[in-house]
């Protein structure tokens, strides 16, 4: 696919709205399947969580702390994968 700079940023977008979404998916199904169960588990447990601690800048007026955290699980990725791809029809129809 060549896409230019404007698909790009849409396609950026498209993909962080999927990851929302999916994430919000996946915690309604952590919250409705039982505690335990091999699909609660398998959806709902994050495949990639990488963590950047809280970092304090201290500007002697007000602190600020700093902090990111991505918790990346089946569902998100199944929701990403789905925005891509109607992303991917929206882009051919509206050619």
């Amino acid at each position: 696919m060549h896409y230019k700079k404007s698909n790009l940023s849409i396609l950026l977008i498209f993909i962080i709205v999927g990851l929302i979404i999916g994430s919000a998916v996946g915690e309604l199904l952590a919250f409705i399947l039982p505690q335990g169960s091999v699909v609660e588990m398998f959806f709902t447990h994050p495949i990639i969580r990488p963590e950047f601690g809280p970092a304090t800048l201290n500007l002697i007026v007000a602190t600020i702390t700093f902090g990111f955290s991505l918790k990346v699980n089946s569902i998100s990725v199944l929701g990403v994968i789905f925005s891509v791809v109607l992303l991917r029809r929206y882009l051919f129809f509206y050619r």
